[in-house]
């Protein structure tokens, strides 16, 4: 990550609850953006956590210190303690755990690139969604516009889950989620229907703050291969044609679909590659499935490998959650060259983009028939597979670059530096 030379267009404070090298999407997403934003010439000073997300704790060699600070030939970073706790499924652990990392992050905010020095604008990344609230108090207390980035539109998922039942609970989330709103400057959506979502929670005169810049990949780094990978050899998986999940292994992501699938295709491989919350329990279940492999997680410089592995990828959601997250593995895979059958809201961002690009099927979210029969579909006709994986190809590297979005997110800061002009 170089700076252009010549003095920077701006100076921004990034606050993200993840950050090269942590593994978590997020975090590619945001220090990709904070590349294209240093080579179109900003100085950008980012407040993140030390890196956890890949074992739920703090990896080795970033121990022992919570805050750690490293200059940068265009700004700086600064790393603090995520309060991560260890069980992942105690939603109440994980919720004061963002909350103490929030409040950390808003003090080394205030102090990041020098002490209340003010500065151009402050970006800050949801979930989690208490970084709304530190971002609008650095903002405000340094004289920025706030863009308030929303990865996945929360507490919607985990009400629609159930993950969250308390109503006190949920009164409270839900009024923080619409101040959030309301208090930031901008506010990025990843899809048309995640801003219909986010919209219909603001006043009308602020519905003109809410931006469509979508996630991207690195086409670059992912590309077509051939599908008898190491992967494929190190799992002894054979020839046999494969279907996989590659992703967060969480209670939003309807793996059941997979088992099912599992069941009723016993001459297909089925490899589930991921962490998350949920994960011990569909290893149970797949325990007595000798066609599904549950693996771990796949570092980045892997993943090609991985997703070059599967034949059919699949990317189940719970219906419902269509308009509140847009699983972003969806354009890695299409990188890969590799046909998706989606079990997702009808209308909402994956099932549009497939449409569009012809880069595989969707059907209704948890229906484990029609599920099944787009599987059986996509394996009986390998021609037609591949074609879509082409097709998927064609339209992320038109769609999703990150020049693009880096470009989208240019504009929006200058935009929002020009208003606060006098």
């Amino acid at each position: 990550m170089t700076a252009t030379s010549g003095p920077p267009a701006t100076t921004l404070v990034v606050l993200c609850p993840h950050f090269e090298p942590d593994t978590a999407p997020t975090g590619t997403v945001m220090t990709r953006i904070v590349a294209e934003l240093v080579e179109r010439g900003h100085q950008v000073h980012v407040v993140t956590s030390l890196p956890w997300y890949r074992a739920h704790a703090i990896e080795p060699g970033w121990q022992g210190r919570r805050v750690r600070r490293e200059a940068t030939s265009w700004g700086s970073i600064t790393r603090i303690d995520p309060f991560a706790g260890d069980d992942k499924a105690n939603l109440v652990r994980r919720a004061l755990g963002f909350a103490a990392f929030s409040v950390l992050a808003g003090w080394r905010g205030l102090r990041a690139g020098g002490r209340l020095r003010s500065v151009d604008g402050v970006i800050a990344m949801s979930p989690p969604l208490t970084l709304g609230l530190t971002g609008r108090l650095v903002a405000w207390l340094r004289g920025a516009g706030l863009v308030f980035n929303i990865q996945d539109v929360f507490p919607d998922a985990a009400i629609r889950t159930g993950a969250i039942s308390n109503r006190l609970v949920i009164v409270l989330a839900l009024a923080l989620e619409r101040w959030s709103y309301r208090a930031a400057d901008a506010v990025t959506v990843l899809s048309e229907d995640l801003r219909v979502n986010v919209v219909a929670k603001l006043p009308p005169r602020r519905t003109d703050t809410v931006h469509v810049i979508p996630n991207f990949v690195d086409t670059d780094a992912i590309r077509p291969q051939d599908r008898m990978t190491d992967h494929r050899e190190t799992l002894g998986l054979g020839d046999r044609p494969v279907v996989m999940y590659a992703g967060n292994i969480g209670f939003s992501q309807s793996l059941d679909l997979v088992v099912f699938a599992a069941r009723a295709l016993p001459e297909v491989q089925f490899v589930i590659s991921g962490e998350g919350a949920a994960k011990a329990t569909l290893a149970a279940e797949a325990a007595s499935l000798p066609n599904l492999h549950v693996g771990g997680f796949v570092a980045a410089e892997f993943l090609p490998d991985l997703l070059a592995t599967g034949d059919v990828h699949v990317v189940p959601l719970k219906r419902g959650l269509g308009n509140v997250s847009v699983p972003s593995k969806a354009y890695s895979i299409m990188a890969a060259a590799r046909p998706i059958v989606a079990a997702i809201d009808a209308g909402t961002a994956i099932p549009q983009i497939l449409a569009e690009s012809g880069g595989g099927i969707a059907v209704e979210p948890d229906d484990h028939d029609a599920f099944v029969d787009a599987l059986r579909r996509m394996l009986a006709d390998p021609v037609e597979a591949a074609e879509m994986g082409r097709l998927g190809r064609r339209w992320v590297e038109r769609e999703a670059s990150p020049a693009a979005v880096g470009e989208a997110y240019d504009q929006l800061v200058r935009g929002l530096v020009t208003r606060a002009d006098p």
